[in-house]
């Protein structure tokens, strides 16, 4: 008998490996209804024909200094002059220089009695947006957007627990809110209505009256106002943008603006929302907001450097809106080029910076308008977004920014055009 220490120990066969699924991991249900198609997948294949060395024309986005669009000079030496003030946090609502000039601009649009603690200022409107949104809302709690909107406002209330419930925007009547379908829409659920004035996507500039009625239905059914704002310098044909905040002393009312798109510095991030109205009823509201700003510290410094010379200073924007401008002669270009399209109507921009144009379904009969702009860019090289980027409920729009220069937007529209043009031969119209 062999001693212990020499007896065969048999060693166990290893376990079989056995092969387990990977628990993927999932994004929050709270992206359910979120989209942003402005930068969406569209995009990613643009990203990548750019890669393989293809030029592709972008007329999906209001990003203005790609385009030649630059903030005025002294806005920039601003900024530099002010960096090594810079570092530090500034107080969470803001520099008090810059929410100073920002009261006084409220002055000049005829919102009263807003004082410096009224004005916060942000990464950006977008950034303000979402924060007011998470301040008021609650499972179940509805707010009024427009349709087509701006798809952040959608997804800022989707975000934050609420429902958006989309208002049609009349196209008939030059893109005008539809006072009889928000009326039907209002619910006892309904906290808010969102005006977004001049409109992104439609170029729309809102008539006096018409805010005027918007005011009386938020009086009626308790409603705060949500006003984006952020072109009402850039309008069109001698017209003048009213601020609803005028016109809504006894309401509660929230606008939004910055320097994105009037000083073309959206890379400075430099936005603001003033809070304005009746704000008796709203000081846990305001208290909300206050945490909220004190959360992120505080906006970006530098960028709020840029604010009180932007206000201050002569306001250049007006040199590109009027006739010989290269925002006026470029919405021409757009408009006259597109209409001359078969099948393509178009209601002329009184602001901003696009066209929402419409393609008669007779004509062109879209199933998928993200298909249908996938195929235009990968056929002509020219990069859009389509109406439903935009939440609007037919396949039949899509959105023009009018930035580029002359030429290029000339020969984007030039390839839109015949890229219409093979569409109507290949479905017999």
């Amino acid at each position: 008998m062999r001693p212990a220490c020499c007896r065969l120990v048999r060693t166990p066969a290893p376990p079989a490996k056995t092969t387990t699924a990977v628990k993927p991991i999932l994004k929050s249900l709270k992206l359910q209804n979120v989209c942003y198609d402005i930068r969406g997948p569209v995009l990613e294949h643009a990203k990548r024909m750019e890669d393989e060395g293809h030029r592709v024309i972008k007329l999906n986005i209001g990003n203005l200094a790609p385009f030649g669009f630059e903030p005025p000079d002294e806005i920039v030496q601003d900024m530099i002059r002010n960096l090594p003030n810079s570092a530090g946090y500034s107080d969470s609502r803001g520099v008090f220089a810059a929410r100073k000039a920002i009261m006084h601009y409220c002055q000049q649009k005829r919102i009263k009695d807003v004082q410096l603690d009224d004005i916060y200022l942000g990464n950006g409107a977008s950034e303000l947006i979402v924060m007011a949104m998470q301040a008021l809302l609650n499972d179940g709690d509805e707010v009024l957007v427009p349709a087509p909107d701006y798809p952040l406002w959608t997804a800022a209330v989707s975000l934050s627990g609420g429902t958006p419930v989309h208002y049609v925007c009349d196209e008939q009547a030059d893109w005008q809110p539809d006072l009889a379908d928000i009326r039907k829409k209002i619910t006892p659920n309904t906290r808010a209505i969102v005006i977004i004035n001049p409109n992104n996507p439609t170029g729309a500039l809102y008539s006096d009256e018409l805010l005027k009625d918007i005011v009386a239905l938020a009086r009626e059914h308790k409603l705060i106002i949500y006003a984006d704002e952020i072109y009402d310098k850039i309008v069109y044909d001698g017209a003048e943008h009213t601020s609803i905040g005028s016109l809504s002393e006894d309401v509660l009312t929230i606008t939004f603006n910055g320097l994105s798109k009037s000083y073309r510095a959206c890379g400075y991030r430099a936005g603001w929302m003033v809070v304005s109205g009746d704000k008796r009823p709203a000081r846990d509201y305001i208290e909300g907001l206050n945490i909220l700003a004190s959360m992120r510290l505080c906006p970006n410094v530098p960028g709020q450097y840029a604010i009180q010379t932007a206000l201050g200073g002569y306001q250049s924007i007006k040199d590109l809106i009027v006739p010989g401008g290269r925002l006026y002669e470029q919405r021409e270009i757009a408009h006259r080029m597109l209409t001359d399209i078969p099948g393509v109507t178009c209601v002329k921009p009184k602001a901003a910076l696009y066209l929402f144009p419409r393609l008669d379904p007779a004509v062109y009969p879209i199933a998928n308008d993200q298909d249908f702009i996938l195929q235009l860019l990968l056929e002509e090289k020219v990069l859009l977004v389509q109406g439903s980027g935009f939440n609007w409920m037919h396949p039949d729009h899509f959105r023009v920014v009018f930035l580029p220069h002359e030429g290029d937007l000339e020969d984007a529209i030039s390839r839109i055009a015949r890229f219409l043009d093979g569409y109507r031969r290949r479905h017999g119209k």
